[in-house]
């Protein structure tokens, strides 16, 4: 078996937090094909990342496609002179994915199986509310209670508000500070939604590298005052390490990283330096299921849990999903939200997250099997197949 094209499926997803989704399909001579996703955070960023998966196919068209971790090295090699994070390991790890998609199918086994095994039976998820209803009571009472009628049991948010004429993009770094009134409004709207969940609902407080250290003390102490908060989540951005040890000094509230960090080299000081208390990986921009497996066991020789960041499309959650039956030192995975039909439209099979746990589909490979009409209905700029 040979790999003849790598095709980059850019799509339409209305109803989903992104608005769109970046699929890649790997196409082999024998006529199976796996499914990657490396949908990233702005229509720019994608377009540049689904170009450089077209470009890709000069790297990998003839290989076998059983040879994932040979495969896995000459892709992350060949753009390690632009920088060993970043766009070039979103492209590894949407060709991982895929990969491991194949050989699951040719076995005719799960991925999980060829990862060691299930040490589970279903995944805990996480959650988000729709922040566009926060500003009424009414509408955090609404959004919060079809989460924890969903069976979800923990909840993540942002209460940190942005001031007039900052742009909207949640982890846009201006100046780094937040008003004392704006501190007062994310204390309040914390404590909201501690009321309203009731006290077995782990609440999850994402920063979204938007601070600088004093404040990201400051708002990290305060938050840690209302009791009951499971972690913090990028306090400061994430290019320094020294900004997060001064934040870990100084703050109570367990900490969270790893959504922006790149491979298991940018894993190492976190977990060398006890910079966090939980590590959320992300499979489609950090190595893929390669790399989060390796990820994932680097962490549990230091017992901190793992956590992916897999918020995007159906790919992700379920890449994320099978490696995560594998990991002894699992805690919760994310989805962008308690309905997932913006990513069951994909799917001729839906997603099954009933009690705020997800059971990771039938079948080999990654189990999923999209709809190719919907696809390629749906698909835009140019790119599909």
């Amino acid at each position: 078996m040979k790999i003849t094209e790598l095709v980059p499926w850019l799509v339409r997803s209305g109803g989903s937090y992104w608005g769109e989704f970046l699929f890649l399909q790997v196409r082999t001579d024998e006529g199976v094909d796996g499914w990657g996703e490396v949908t990233t955070t702005t229509r720019a960023a994608n377009r540049g990342v689904a170009a450089m998966l077209r470009q890709a196919n000069e790297l990998v068209a003839g290989e076998d496609p059983a040879r994932i971790e040979d495969i896995w090295h000459k892709v992350f090699r060949a753009f390690t002179y632009m920088g060993s994070r970043g766009a070039g390991t979103n492209v590894v790890s949407a060709i991982d994915i895929a990969l491991w998609d194949i050989r699951g199918k040719v076995l005719g086994v799960p991925v999980h199986d060829l990862l060691g095994g299930a040490v589970r039976d279903d995944l805990l998820l996480y959650t988000h509310p729709d922040q566009s209803r926060f500003g009424t009571r009414e509408g955090v009472a609404d959004e919060i209670a079809k989460i924890v009628e969903s069976g979800h049991t923990a909840v993540k948010f942002d209460p940190f508000p942005h001031a007039p004429g900052e742009p909207e993009a949640n982890d846009r770094y201006l100046d780094g500070r937040m008003s004392r009134a704006g501190e007062r409004e994310a204390v309040e709207l914390t404590a909201l939604i501690r009321e309203l969940a009731g006290p077995d609902v782990e609440l999850l407080i994402d920063a979204h590298g938007r601070f600088d250290v004093p404040t990201a003390i400051r708002l990290g102490q305060a938050i840690d005052e209302l009791g009951g908060v499971h972690w913090y989540e990028e306090p400061v951005p994430p290019e320094s390490r020294h900004a997060l040890a001064q934040v870990r000094d100084k703050v109570r509230v367990p900490i969270s990283v790893g959504e922006r960090l790149h491979t298991r080299w940018d894993f190492v000081p976190v977990l060398e330096n006890r910079l966090a208390d939980f590590v959320m990986p992300d499979v489609t921009w950090t190595g893929g299921v390669s790399e989060l497996k390796k990820i994932a066991t680097m962490a549990e020789a230091y017992y901190v849990p793992v956590s992916p960041h897999d918020a995007s499309g159906p790919v992700n959650l379920v890449a994320g999903g099978h490696v995560m039956l594998t990991v002894p030192n699992f805690y919760r995975i994310e989805s962008s939200g308690h309905d997932l039909g913006a990513y069951n439209r994909f799917l001729r099979t839906p997603l099954d997250n009933r009690g705020g746990r997800l059971t990771l589909p039938a079948g080999p490979g990654l189990g999923l099997d999209f709809d190719m009409e919907y696809l390629r209905a749906h698909a835009q700029d140019g790119f599909g197949g």
